[in-house]
């Protein structure tokens, strides 16, 4: 196992600088995220990947991106077609139950085929929130549905159709993000909404897949658990909500440091989301000035936290034999529905 410290970061280009290499060489971070800034061709795009994954370790070395559908899609055309939402894939399900779980699998194993011929082996995603009315639009969207059971049922089918792709996901925004009243990359959301209520209605999809390896935290404020402190560096909502009541045992990184629902300097924040609970601290705009302040904050991988990101980096497969023309075929078949 490489030693590894607790952090995933960005980078700012299309080439790592000399910079970067010398920094990363350096503070060997866990993993790697990527973004549209990160992406311009097929060739570039793997050299990339494949050049992060020899300054970390090899091809176990996660390399992760936003490839959800929708508005949230990193890689587009030409590259990769431009996939629904998942609101979109709700809408199949609410017109027939079983061909809404097929069109989630499917689009899923469309990512992982689309993802994997970078190199790219990490989606975040399946998205797990349950948005309530009036609720900021920064989830919208990209939900499944306003129903637990929904949520539930697409995301599980979507968890297993990267997986059976031989990508691993990262299920989001544990405990739960659909009653933000505010976008969390500007602001802090506080939910006032009684326990037995979050219990009933958010909490049961992250449930649902509690066995799964890796899960991103929300910056949001749950007043009836934690009055004083988001999820992301809450001990008692980690404890008592994400490891306890949801049961969820697998890694759990943190969503982006960087976004100003977090309170103090990006060194203070990555203290205390290391110091709280979360496994990994996550860092996404590729600034050097950011990325040195998170890494001396940064952990190296010890105990329970390393134990995770081992089954992680065990749990890289082999795809599927499914035929990519006949699954791209088959989900075209139920695009009309929406």
């Amino acid at each position: 196992m490489r030693e590894s410290k607790a952090v995933i970061f960005g980078l700012g280009g299309l080439v790592p600088t000399r910079e970067e290499i010398a920094f990363f060489r350096d503070q060997r971070p866990w993993g790697y995220i990527l973004f549209a800034r990160n992406l311009k061709e097929a060739e570039q795009i793997s050299d990339l990947v494949a050049t992060l994954k020899d300054i970390s370790g090899g091809d176990s070395v996660p390399v992760l991106i936003d490839q959800e559908g929708g508005r949230v899609q990193r890689i587009r055309e030409p590259l990769c077609p431009r996939y629904p939402s998942g609101a979109d894939l709700g809408a199949i399900w609410k017109a027939d139950r079983e061909k809404g779980k097929r069109a989630a699998w499917l689009m899923s194993r469309l990512h992982a085929f689309d993802l994997l011929k970078f190199g790219i082996n990490v989606d975040c995603l399946p998205v797990l929130d349950v948005p309530v009315e009036g609720a900021n639009d920064v989830i919208g969207n990209r939900a499944y549905g306003k129903e637990p059971v929904i949520v539930s049922e697409m995301g599980r089918a979507a968890a297993e159709g990267l997986k059976a792709g031989g990508v691993l996901l990262v299920m989001k925004h544990i405990p739960g993000h659909g009653r933000g009243m505010a976008d969390s990359h500007l602001a802090l959301p506080v939910v006032e909404t009684p326990l037995a209520e979050l219990e009933a209605h958010d909490f049961p999809p992250f449930k649902a897949l509690a066995n799964e390896l890796m899960a991103m935290s929300a910056h949001v404020v749950y007043t009836a658990i934690d009055p004083d402190r988001p999820a992301t560096t809450s001990a008692k909502v980690i404890s008592d909500i994400i490891r306890g009541q949801i049961g969820f045992k697998g890694l759990l990184m943190s969503d982006d440091v960087s976004m100003n629902a977090l309170a103090g300097t990006i060194s203070e924040r990555a203290k205390a989301i290391a110091a709280n609970g979360c496994d990994v601290i996550l860092h996404c705009n590729g600034l050097m000035e950011e990325m040195i302040a998170v890494a001396g904050q940064a952990p190296v991988l010890a105990g329970e936290s390393l134990i995770r990101a081992q089954r992680v980096e065990a749990a890289f497969g082999v795809p599927d034999t499914s035929d990519e023309a006949a699954v791209r075929a088959e989900f075209a078949s139920l695009l009309p529905m929406v």
